[in-house]
């Protein structure tokens, strides 16, 4: 990584409250390069090629959304505007946007930008009182225009997602392409990461840690433990089924139209933050649930994602499950699945990266 340049201490702000921006278990896809005091390029990456959930980088993507409409939130604080162009030359796997700040007089700053470093996943069990009328409607209101908000409410309605969950669940821990995902993204014994997921903030006993830790260091073993040892019953229930259960709600974010493209991502990664950020704002705590939209397109769209037999039938029976909670008109047109409650913040958690570490030095020509 090259030497830092010096930056405007009003840009260096902004980004250091973006770069709190949610990604796919703390990938972090971005980097920034720094052109003048109010004109910085934000480099994307993915991670389609080695993460088989980050299906054709459309999660990274709405993670470039979510840090896009951070930016614009810190950028408010400073009475400024800010104006974000993707450069079409380059490639979906590469998304790559000019962003200029534009002083705008007059303009209040966003009380969203206050809770930037605040907003957390929590995994563990929150709260099952009901959402009240006037937190509902000040998430929904959150949401801008194109988009909306399906909830599932009530005991059988969270009954239903938490056995999906569960279900999904067991695609994902007996198969060898996620077990590889899983294996890296994992800091184990560690309360906090800066580039990974802390195993504290997993939502599992100590023991099932320990468990996990040791089974998880090879295949073979992941594969002898799930084949005779019923080895992802307890994961899944810690991780999956009870927080499923105890919640407020799980919930869907619509977009009117299904999107198809890397900028209807990156718009309804924006939608997401300003969601999630409303939610931090009310004290309610939220953790994504994107496996059954990934793994319902994987089979719409007839593609493979494991060469272990039956691991396709059970995707295919899942997708099934998933369109009958979300309903068929919702499914393809769904950018976020998640569920929420009240409960107090997550005492473990990602970090980030120093600013300093994902800045990247300016191209020649800039």
């Amino acid at each position: 990584m090259a030497q830092a340049p010096q930056i405007d201490p009003v840009l260096e702000n902004i980004l250091e409250q973006a770069r709190w921006a949610p990604s796919g278990d703390n990938t972090q896809p971005w980097r920034f390069e720094v052109v003048a005091p109010r004109h910085v390029v934000v480099h994307g990456f993915d991670t389609r090629s080695h993460c088989v959930y980050d299906l054709d980088g459309h999660p990274s993507q709405l993670s470039l959304g979510a840090l896009l409409e951070s930016m614009a939130l810190a950028a408010s604080s400073h009475g400024l505007r800010m104006e974000a162009r993707r450069r079409l030359s380059m490639p979906d796997t590469l998304p790559t946007f000019d962003v200029r700040l534009v002083n705008s007089p007059g303009m209040p700053p966003d009380p969203l930008a206050a809770f930037l470093p605040q907003r957390s996943v929590q995994r563990r069990r929150l709260s099952t009182r009901s959402l009240r009328a006037s937190e509902k409607a000040a998430l929904a209101a959150s949401l801008p225009s194109g988009y909306g908000v399906q909830w599932f409410e009530g005991r059988r309605a969270r009954l239903a997602c938490a056995r999906l969950m569960f279900d999904n669940a067991k695609l994902r821990l007996t198969m060898p392409e996620a077990h590889k995902v899983h294996r890296d993204v994992i800091e184990w014994g560690a309360r906090y990461s800066t580039d990974r997921i802390p195993e504290q903030a997993l939502g599992v006993d100590a023991m099932t840690a320990r468990l996990m830790r040791w089974v998880m260091h090879s295949w073979r073993r992941v594969d002898f433990f799930n084949t005779w040892l019923a080895g992802t019953v307890a994961p899944r229930l810690q991780m999956d089924l009870l927080p499923g259960l105890y919640c407020a709600a799980h919930f869907a974010l619509l977009a009117d139209a299904s999107p198809r493209h890397i900028d209807d991502y990156v718009a309804a990664g924006r939608a997401m933050q300003r969601f999630w950020l409303t939610a931090t704002q009310l004290g309610l705590q939220l953790q994504p649930e994107l496996t059954p939209l990934i793994f319902a397109r994987y089979v719409r769209e007839r593609r493979a994602f494991s060469r272990t037999d039956g691991l396709q039938e059970l995707a295919q029976a899942l997708a099934v499950r998933c369109q009958a909670v979300l309903g068929p008109a919702a499914l393809d047109r769904a950018v976020f699945l998640g569920r929420i409650g009240a409960g107090p913040a997550a005492s473990a958690r990602s970090l980030r990266r120093p600013l300093q570490d994902l800045l990247v030095a300016p191209t020649a020509g800039q």
